[in-house]
């Protein structure tokens, strides 16, 4: 390959007039001997222009993902899959990492990602001298060579930084030799506080990271080794930041190298802290390696930790993420007495110096409030935000202190307490104050002391700040009430008045933080305080049409769950206006959709919310015809634009409309929708037939008359079930799929004669091939017995018939062999009524039946019973389960203890968690050994059929009685081979099943007496006197 014309190729694919040719022309070529390493000398070449080098970059990273490992040929006789030649990788390897070295940032990144794939499937194999290499140049004296060495190990560590303690041999190998190297240049670099050199300590302290944050090998970490990387990291903290640096604007400075660097530290020891060095929430195997941390390091680490909360408290700049992660060490560490001893002097002045500002609203937030309220609000709401928020590791901190050390709370409500009654507060003070003890509210409602004078702190300090001038209070004001919405009102007057106050929130006030903060509110209310749905009564109407405007102006999801909690609560309420409700929505759903790709993940986010609140809104409107059927209409709109534009993201939830929709009638066009779901499946939504499961079922059930009359309609389900049973869906799929059959053989028994045939052989079939689990084995087996329920002689005269690939035993023989062997795998009501009338079907066959029937009768009746043991437990544990009904809520009035300053807390549930998930990796999890399935319906059991229905009357107890007593009575000798191999116990088992057989005869004949108006008797008088002599 001639680099100059691969040079000309790719300046001109820099040019939008030549670019397509550009690109037919390396797509011709890309296969050619010798290409990729030419590739990689223009990449290489600074003789030439950047954007061309990058366009020869980009092509090279795209080469190494696609090409770099041969692929095995698919089908027999297909074309070997194009890789690139052993020949040309080689060269790659021997220079890529000092490509690596020389280029300039953006040609390295790119590198780097090639590497990465290079290093996943050819080390150590076929590169077993990278490490080598990167050791070399880490120890070499050329300054240059150090940060490109130090990448390219980095992509080495992430290729198995997930990967469990025994398959990480290739690294811990090579880490034995590099991490102590790596150690001794940061020692060297850690003086120099220049830009390069501490981002050369940011860069060893991410490869640390990854060594580290998911499995720390001792054998290649010694506690030698560990010690002098933890004060690297110390001192790398405590080290001060230039001064030049405090020039420049606060947004950008986190971005610097020295705060990147401190933040990468900071990071690192809290992980470490959180993953190995925490005794009593660490896995066995670390349990002696946390007990060493903490006595070896907490001492030093809390001390430097400590100085950079001193420093914010001073008000110096510190990176958020610096005290995110120093927040979340000190999380931690107030659990261990050897920690909290430390930390308790320093506490108060935390909370009131640090905690306290980072918690009381910003300029920031004062400035974002005011000119773009909307991203405000996504902040806020935002969970990744959240979690990476100083703000909220401050919150955790807080909760963490007050309520597990003594002292702490009553200091901290004091402070609060002196913070709100100041004679003329800073109004940003009091949301800080407000904001501390809101977080505080789960400790305070139940600790005895302070919750009774809750409902007097709201109405002295949160109630006034409704009509605060300042927006942002008005908000707070809202929040606390959220957080204390379970509260106890002993005056029911503040309970009405704390509704009004939110309502009028929501529905009046000018800021749109406040009115979604209040929405929230409400919905707390509502759902935990049961007369603040009285309250809030009269009002729901102009509450709902405010709260669609909210949603509509904010796109914001929680608001859709505040919606939902609405119209389940006032179902009587929302029905005149569930129409208008409604199409609000579904108009709201498509300004989501124009706007969506502006907003990616949070605009998908709302827009499933919408549809999750139009699934209640039809959910709670079920019973009201009218109203249904003016909804379907415009429901149907949003599941038509779903549909053609091939929305895939709403594809579950799209789903779920159409089976609301389908759950009691099914119209015209919702059977036009049917068909439109069949092309879906067909199309991109393989994935989704177990979302497709619940609706199918309802078009099985719901308009059986419409459901028959085209025969299009049964071969959508076959040839769904048939896509499902035959591809890699998964076996879950392929249950719900074998489900599907055996509904349509139990809906339409006797209707559906011509498909018999070819529902058997497809699970059948699929039998003949490789089955991982029971439930799918079973499921298949079931759909053969539904079929013998159906039409026994049809079925077997089926199966008799019958071939099938690879099988030259007979099919009965097969067939009948594993039901019978397999009879204990039949779990819940359903899946054993229907073994067991198969059964009878089988032992109710002519004396003409096929000799394997007759081969098999002796293995009949023991198979019986065993179904009919588990059956009794099913039935029982139904019967205890409508008897239990809901057990009264207990009042949760307990008040935790809080530690003394020398106890550790001690987490019995979360020792046991981590307990099990160890168990669980080493494959020593018994855990589902004792799982009772006796007491549990199996997961397709509400896929009901007219044998699951309360008024059906195929009485499997009955029909087998009457079975076995006409059998005795017309064949003795079929009875007699049945029965003969019985023991004593499967003799009494088979007695207790016959009494049972007549008592639910009897309990059937009564009911139907009771509902026919009762017992009549017809000498109805009542003689005046009785003779007892």
């Amino acid at each position: 390959m001639d680099l100059n014309k691969l040079v000309d190729v790719l300046r001109a694919t820099l040019d939008p007039n030549q670019r397509e040719q550009a690109e037919i022309q390396l797509n011709e070529v890309h296969k050619i001997i010798n290409f990729s390493p030419v590739l990689l000398q223009v990449v290489m070449s600074d003789q030439l222009d950047m954007p061309v080098r990058q366009a020869g970059v980009i092509y090279l990273k795209n080469m190494v993902n696609q090409f770099w490992h041969e692929k095995e040929v698919e089908n027999a006789g297909d074309p070997v899959p194009f890789s690139i030649h052993e020949n040309d990788r080689q060269p790659i390897r021997n220079s890529i990492i000092e490509a690596v070295i020389q280029a300039p940032d953006p040609i390295r990144v790119q590198l780097t990602v090639c590497i990465s794939h290079m290093i996943k499937y050819d080390y150590p194999g076929r590169w077993p001298d990278f490490s080598e290499k990167v050791a070399i140049y880490i120890q070499s004296d050329i300054t240059t060579t150090w940060m490109g060495a130090l990448m390219c190990l980095y992509q080495l560590i992430k290729n198995y930084e997930y990967k469990k303690a025994e398959e990480r041999g290739p690294l811990n190998q090579a880490m034995g030799v590099l991490l102590p190297l790596v150690h001794q240049r940061c020692v060297q670099l850690l003086p120099d506080h220049s830009e390069w050199s501490v981002l050369l300590q940011k860069q060893a302290l991410k490869c640390f990271y990854a060594l580290t944050q998911y499995c720390l090998t001792l054998d290649v970490i010694s506690k030698e080794m560990f010690t002098q990387w933890m004060e690297l990291i110390r001192q790398i903290i405590d080290r001060p930041v230039p001064e030049a640096t405090n020039q420049i604007d606060e947004d950008e400075r986190c971005e610097l190298a020295w705060w990147k660097c401190k933040k990468w530290a900071v990071h690192l020891l809290a992980r470490l802290f959180e993953r190995y060095g925490s005794p009593g929430n660490v896995t066995t195997e670390y349990k002696k390696f946390s007990e060493w941390y903490l006595k070896s390091f907490s001492g030093g680490i809390l001390s430097v930790l400590l100085r950079v909360l001193d420093q914010y408290r001073q008000k110096h700049y510190v990176a958020p993420r610096v005290m995110l992660y120093a927040l979340n060490y000190l999380s931690e560490g107030v659990s261990h007495a050897f920690c909290w001893k430390i930390v308790k002097p320093h506490m108060q002045g935390i909370i009131r110096e640090v905690l306290f500002p980072l918690m009381c609203h910003s300029d920031e937030d004062e400035e974002l409030w005011h000119t773009d309220p909307h991203e405000y609000i996504r902040t806020k709401y935002d969970v990744f935000e959240e979690f990476l928020s100083p703000t909220t590791a401050a919150q955790t901190l807080l909760h963490n202190a007050v309520s597990k050390r003594k002292e702490v709370l009553q200091k901290t409500m004091g402070f609060c307490m002196q913070v709100l009654s100041a004679q003329n507060p800073d109004p940003r003070q009091k949301d800080g104050a407000l904001h501390i003890i809101g977080a505080m509210a789960t400790v305070l409602l139940k600790k005895k002391i302070y919750k009774d004078q809750v409902e007097q702190m709201l109405v002295s300090h949160v109630f006034p700040e409704f009509n605060s001038p300042n927006g942002f209070l008005r908000a707070r004001a809202c929040w606390t009430l959220h957080y204390f919405s379970e509260v106890k009102f002993k005056n029911e007057a503040n309970l009405s008045q704390a509704v009004d106050l939110v309502r009028n929130c929501l529905c009046q006030d000018k800021d749109l933080p406040v009115r979604v903060e209040a929405a929230i509110a409400v919905q707390m209310l509502i759902t935990n305080q049961e007369k603040a749905r009285d309250h809030l009564l009269a009002h729901v109407k102009p509450v709902i049409l405010e709260l669609l405007k909210v949603i509509r102006e904010t796109e914001n999801d929680d608001l859709t769950t505040v919606m939902q909690k609405i119209v389940c609560t006032f179902v009587d309420e929302v029905a005149p206006i569930a129409v208008e409700m409604t199409q609000h929505l579904v108009d709201t759903f498509s300004q989501v959709l124009i706007s969506e790709d502006d907003g990616g993940d949070e605009k998908a986010i709302a827009a499933m919310g919408i549809l999750n609140t139009l699934e209640t809104i039809l959910n709670v409107m079920e019973d009201q015809k009218e109203i249904l059927t003016q909804l379907e209409g415009i429901v149907l709109n949003v599941i038509a634009v779903i549909f053609q534009q091939d929305l895939i993201e709403f594809y579950e939830e799209v789903l779920s409309l159409i089976y609301m929709l389908t759950c009691s009638q099914i119209s015209h066009h919702l059977w036009q929708v049917y068909h439109m779901m069949y092309d879906m499946f067909q199309k991109d939504a393989f994935d989704y037939f177990t979302d497709m499961m619940p609706a199918l079922h309802n078009y099985l059930t719901v308009d059986p008359q419409t459901f028959l009359s085209n025969p299009k309609n049964v071969e959508i389900i076959y040839n769904m079930c048939k896509a499902i049973l035959s591809g890699d869906a998964g076996e879950d799929a392929e249950c719900h799929g074998a489900k599907l059959l055996e509904v349509i053989l139990l809906q339409y028994k006797g209707q559906v004669d011509q498909v018999v045939p070819s529902f058997v052989e497809l699970v059948l079939e699929r039998l003949t091939r490789e089955v991982r689990t029971s439930e799918l084995r079973t499921m298949c087996l079931q759909v053969v017995v539904a079929a013998l329920y159906y039409n026994p002689p049809a079925l077997l005269d089926i199966l008799e018939k019958m071939h099938l690939p690879n099988i030259t035993e007979s099919i009965i023989v097969q067939f009948l062999s594993q039901w019978l062997h397999d009879c204990d795998c039949f779990l819940g009501l359903h899946d054993r009524k229907v073994c067991v009338l198969g059964l009878c079907a089988l032992m109710d066959t002519p004396p003409t039946r096929h000799q394997a029937i007759a081969n098999a009768g002796p293995q009949i009746l023991p198979s019986a019973l065993l179904v009919f043991s588990g059956l009794k437990r099913a039935y029982s544990s139904r019967a205890q389960e409508d008897q239990s009904g809901d057990s009264d809520d207990e009042d949760d009035e307990y008040e935790p203890e809080e530690l003394a300053s020398d106890e550790d807390e001690i987490d019995e549930e979360a020792n046991k968690y981590l307990e099990k998930l160890e168990k669980s990796a080493n494959g020593e999890d018994d855990s589902d050994d004792d799982y009772d399935d006796e007491a549990e319906e199996t997961a397709l059991e509400s896929y009901q059929t007219p044998l699951d229905q309360d008024n059906c009357t195929v009485d499997e107890y009955q029909i087998f009685k009457n079975v076995l007593q006409g059998i005795q009575a017309r064949d003795p000798s079929w009875y007699a081979l049945l029965t003969n191999p019985l023991t004593p116990e499967q003799q009494e088992e088979l007695k207790e099943v016959l009494t049972l057989a007549d008592q639910r005869k009897a309990a059937e004949e009564s009911k139907k007496i009771e509902q026919s108006g009762g017992y009549s008797f017809v000498n109805t008088t009542v003689p005046t006197s009785f003779n007892f002599a």
